[in-house]
């Protein structure tokens, strides 16, 4: 294979991680309800988050200067038989805030927020409740390498899997090799460290849960496994990677945290 064919494909790699990592990043239950509502002739921006993590303060904040509007927060623990709640929020300058009843890891609260001035205006920045699911703090030097090895995962299996369309390259069963090293160790090492720090399990997927989020990283790590097994008797085995390489997309098109861990308040002791 061509240099120049080679560093297209590293760069076409690349931009595919890039675009999975945004799609991640901005699909999964954990990403901000954001819009604008308009209460008093002005146009009120707000990012309402899905995750915070365990004593964290002033949860909620919204930039509204008009002092004669007020916030409110309706609450209640996601999954359990509470009431509503009803909380106001505070006036820090131009800033209203507010909080949310403490929750242990896992544990998720549905909250919605609503604006009032002093005609009696109200309005809801949401259509439907927001679920915030609470969790422990991760330490950097676990979480950093956990990501880091995780997208160079994701860089070497998409360069793996552009490769195996040539029957020329060399470097197909290395760089498959590293795909899952890298998975091993941010995945399946690493990963499960940063699920016991955030919620107190090394592991939530099958056979004990059906976290996809240990689902996926186990399923594309037997794939990568598989593949790896294969060139190393088979050079001329490429379909394997190909078939590793499409399962990891379809796993990465999974948001992230769907169906994770979360504390289903209504089988607990009142």
């Amino acid at each position: 294979m061509k240099k120049s064919t080679s560093a297209l494909l590293w760069v076409l790699a690349f931009v595919l991680m890039a675009a999975l990592a945004i799609y991640q990043r901005t699909t999964g239950p954990t990403y901000p309800v954001s819009g604008k509502v308009k209460i008093s002739g002005q146009e009120i921006r707000y990012h309402l988050p899905r995750s915070a993590d365990v004593g964290s303060s002033k949860l909620i904040e919204l930039n509204v200067p008009d002092k004669n509007i007020i916030g409110y927060i309706k609450y209640k623990r996601y999954k359990s038989y509470d009431e509503w709640q009803i909380h106001q929020m505070e006036r820090e300058g131009d800033i209203i805030y507010g909080n949310l009843p403490a929750q242990p890891p896992a544990g998720k609260v549905a909250y919605q927020v609503y604006l009032i001035n002093m005609n009696g205006e109200n309005v809801k920045l949401s259509e439907s409740p927001v679920v915030m699911r609470f969790k422990g703090s991760v330490p950097g030097y676990i979480l950093i390498p956990h990501i880091f090895c995780m997208f160079l995962a994701m860089v070497f299996g998409m360069r793996a899997g552009l490769g195996s369309l040539y029957k020329n390259d060399s470097h197909l069963y290395s760089h498959s090799l590293w795909t899952l090293i890298f998975f091993a160790i941010g995945g399946a090492i690493l990963g499960p460290i940063v699920q016991n720090f955030a919620f107190g399990a090394f592991w939530t997927g099958w056979p004990f849960g059906n976290d996809l989020t240990d689902n996926k990283t186990l399923l594309s790590l037997i794939m990568w496994l598989i593949a790896v097994l294969q060139l190393r008797k088979h050079p001329e085995r490429r379909g394997w990677v190909m078939a590793a390489t499409i399962v990891m997309l379809a796993v990465y098109l999974i948001p992230h945290s769907v169906l994770g861990s979360e504390i289903d308040y209504t089988k607990l002791p009142k």
